[in-house]
C-alpha cells in the first residue's frame, strides 16, 4: 500500500490473534473479510466524493498506540465525572476507550427484557455488522476488524423506556502501572442499538477526554428501528484540540418509525460525522439536526446520506455552523429518493456563519430522485452577522460583543430548540451561550482533565 493504511495492515496480521481473544465469537467472526475489504480498498483520498472535505490519510498517518491487549486504564468515573446536565434523570453508563465499564453500582431500574451492557457479551449475528458492513466505507471496515468491544443496547418489544439512557465516552491513554505514558492512542468503539416493533427509547452519547494527549476515535453505531418503534440519538461532543474523531452511524427504518439524530460539537480538534439513514418501510420518518461551534484551527465535517427506498416517508435535516478565527467546517447532505419511492417529503437545510474572513465553509446539499411524485427542496447559505442587527442592537446601548453573542445564540438555537429532551436542551442553551463568551473548555462539572 502507498499511504497510511499500511500500518493498520501489519498491525492485524501481527496481531490478529491477541485482538479476537479479548473479543467475542460474532464480532471475531466478521473480522477477516472486513480486513479483506479494508487492504484492497485502503483509506479514500480526498478525490472520493463523500471525503472530499476531510483528508483520512492525514488523520490516519501518525503512529498511534492500540490497547489490543486490554491493559487496565485506572480511571473511576464515578468520581472523576461529573456532568453539568442537572435533572436530567438518565440511566447513567461508561465506556472507556472502547470497552464498557463493568461496575456493581446500583443502576435505575430499567424495564423488564431492556438490555444494556457490553457489546461482546450480548451482540448477536443476527444484526452485528449488519448494516456497516455493506457500507462499502474504509474507516468502518478498519473498526470492524480492530473493535474489541462496545456497547449493545436491545429494547423488546412495544416496551418504552421512559427514562433516558446517558452514556460517557471517555478517552483515557494511561495503562495502569505503565513503564511510560502513551502519547499517542487509538480507540475503536463499536455500538448495536436494537429496538423491536413499538419499542421506545432516547439516548445520550456525551464524548469526553480525560488526558491531554492525543486521540484518535474510530466510532461505529448501527441502530435498527423496527415497526412503530421510536428512537431519539442525542451525540454531544466536548473533547479537546488534540482529539480526532471519525464517526459513523448507520440507521435502518421500518415502517411507521421515527428517529431523531442531533449531533452537537462544543469542542473538538477534528471531527469527521457521517449518518447514512435508510427508510425501509413505509410511512417512516426522520428529523437529522446538527450544530456546530468551531474556532481556533478546528474542523468539523459532516456528511449525511438518506435513502428512501419505500413510499410515504419523510426527513428533515437541519445543520447550522458557527465559525470563528480559522475553523473550517463542512456539510455535505445527499438524499435519495429510489424507483418507485412516491410521496416521499424531503427538506434539507444548511446554514452557517463565518465570523471571520480566514473561516471556511463548504456546503454541497444535493438531491437525487428517481420518483415524480415527491415533495423536496434543499438549501443552504453561508454569511455572516446581520449589520443592520448589530446597528440596531448598538443603538439601544448594547455593546458590539454582546450584540454578537445573542445573535449566535439566536442563530445556533434554532438546532437546540428541536431537541425532545427538555433538561439536556435547557442545559445546552447555557452551555453554547459559555461556548460564545469562550467560558467553556470542557464539561463544566467535569474533573477528568483538572
Amino acid at each position: 500500500m502507498m499511504g497510511s493504511e499500511q500500518q493498520y495492515i501489519d498491525l492485524y496480521r501481527q496481531c490478529r490473534e491477541m485482538i479476537c481473544q479479548h473479543s467475542s465469537d460474532v464480532m471475531n467472526a466478521v473480522r477477516d473479510e472486513a480486513f479483506d475489504h479494508f487492504a484492497n480498498a485502503g483509506f479514500p483520498s480526498r478525490k472520493v466524493e463523500r471525503y472530499k472535505y476531510t483528508d483520512l490519510q492525514k488523520l490516519f498517518a501518525p503512529d498511534y498506540g492500540v490497547n489490543l491487549n486490554r491493559l487496565t486504564i485506572p480511571v473511576d468515573p464515578y468520581q472523576a465525572f461529573r456532568c453539568d446536565v442537572p435533572n436530567l434523570s438518565t440511566s447513567l453508563y461508561f465506556v472507556v476507550n472502547d470497552a464498557f465499564y463493568q461496575d456493581d453500582k446500583p443502576k435505575a431500574h430499567l424495564p423488564e427484557g431492556v438490555v444494556v451492557g457490553s457489546l461482546k457479551d450480548f451482540a448477536t449475528s443476527d444484526y452485528y455488522n449488519r448494516l456497516a458492513g455493506k457500507s462499502g466505507d474504509s474507516v468502518t471496515h478498519l473498526n470492524t476488524m480492530l473493535a474489541q468491544d462496545g456497547l449493545y443496547v436491545y429494547v423488546p418489544k412495544h416496551v418504552k423506556v421512559d427514562r433516558a439512557i446517558q452514556v460517557i465516552n471517555i478517552l483515557k491513554a494511561t495503562p495502569q502501572n505503565a513503564q511510560r505514558q502513551v502519547p499517542d492512542l487509538m480507540v475503536n468503539r463499536r455500538v448495536l442499538i436494537v429496538l423491536e416493533e413499538g419499542a421506545e427509547i432516547k439516548m445520550l452519547f456525551c464524548d469526553h477526554a480525560a488526558d491531554d494527549r492525543n486521540f484518535l476515535a474510530t466510532q461505529v453505531i448501527e441502530a435498527f428501528v423496527g415497526d412503530n418503534a421510536s428512537l431519539d440519538l442525542y451525540c454531544l461532543e466536548e473533547t479537546h484540540a488534540k482529539n480526532v474523531r471519525v464517526s459513523n452511524v448507520y440507521i435502518d427504518q421500518q415502517a411507521n418509525s421515527r428517529v431523531t439524530h442531533n449531533v452537537i460539537t462544543l469542542h473538538n480538534g477534528t471531527t469527521r460525522n457521517m449518518l447514512d439513514l435508510t427508510f425501509s418501510g413505509e410511512g417512516a420518518e426522520c428529523h437529522c439536526c446538527g450544530c456546530v461551534i468551531a474556532d481556533k484551527h478546528q474542523h468539523v465535517d459532516n456528511n449525511t446520506l438518506i435513502t428512501h427506498r419505500v413510499p410515504h416517508c419523510t426527513s428533515n435535516e437541519l445543520y447550522k455552523y458557527v465559525l470563528d478565527d480559522e475553523a473550517t467546517g463542512a456539510f455535505a447532505g445527499r438524499v435519495l429518493v429510489e424507483h418507485g419511492a412516491q410521496k416521499t417529503v424531503s427538506q434539507m437545510t444548511n446554514q452557517n456563519l463565518t465570523a471571520t474572513k480566514e473561516a471556511r465553509m463548504y456546503t454541497q446539499p444535493m438531491l437525487e430522485i428517481y420518483a415524480d411524485d415527491v415533495k423536496c427542496a434543499h438549501g443552504s447559505t453561508v454569511g455572516q452577522l446581520n449589520d443592520a442587527a448589530l446597528f440596531y442592537m448598538r443603538q439601544r446601548g448594547i455593546t458590539l460583543q454582546e450584540a454578537k453573542l445573542l445573535l449566535q445564540n439566536a442563530f445556533i438555537n434554532e438546532v437546540i430548540d428541536k431537541m425532545q429532551l427538555e433538561p439536556l436542551r435547557d442545559r445546552l442553551h447555557y452551555l453554547v451561550e459559555k461556548r460564545f463568551r469562550g467560558e467553556l473548555n470542557k464539561c463544566e462539572g467535569c474533573r477528568l482533565c483538572k
